[in-house]
């Protein structure tokens, strides 16, 4: 039998889609042009983990994996940590603000 995406589903995969493309523009236009603070690497790191487990729960969720409530619960927690990082930084609200929709998202899922 087929299984239907959600629509809570749709959401958290638009909302993972997001914060993947924010994390990964912000790291790679914004953060590499400042230097400095921007690009330490455990900063730059956590960014892209954020970045690519984004990407991981989409094609989890978009397969109905039967794991997906797995990589959701850790996407949620490295998007905490990459919101917390960057709230530590200049001019990175658009991150913090993606990663924190997509920790709710994520937190949903897990349901």
């Amino acid at each position: 039998m087929h299984e239907a995406i959600t629509r809570e589903m749709k959401r958290c995969i638009t909302d993972c889609h997001e914060c993947d493309v924010t994390c990964l523009s912000m790291a790679m236009i914004h953060c590499l042009e400042m230097g400095a603070k921007h690009t330490e690497p455990p900063y730059f790191k956590l960014m892209m983990d954020c970045a690519q487990i984004c990407a991981t729960a989409i094609d989890f969720m978009a397969r109905m994996s039967a794991h997906h409530a797995h990589i959701c619960r850790e996407c949620a927690e490295i998007c905490r940590a990459c919101a917390a990082s960057c709230e530590q930084i200049d001019v990175m609200e658009a991150c913090v603000d993606a990663c924190r929709k997509r920790a709710e998202s994520c937190d949903k899922m897990m349901g």
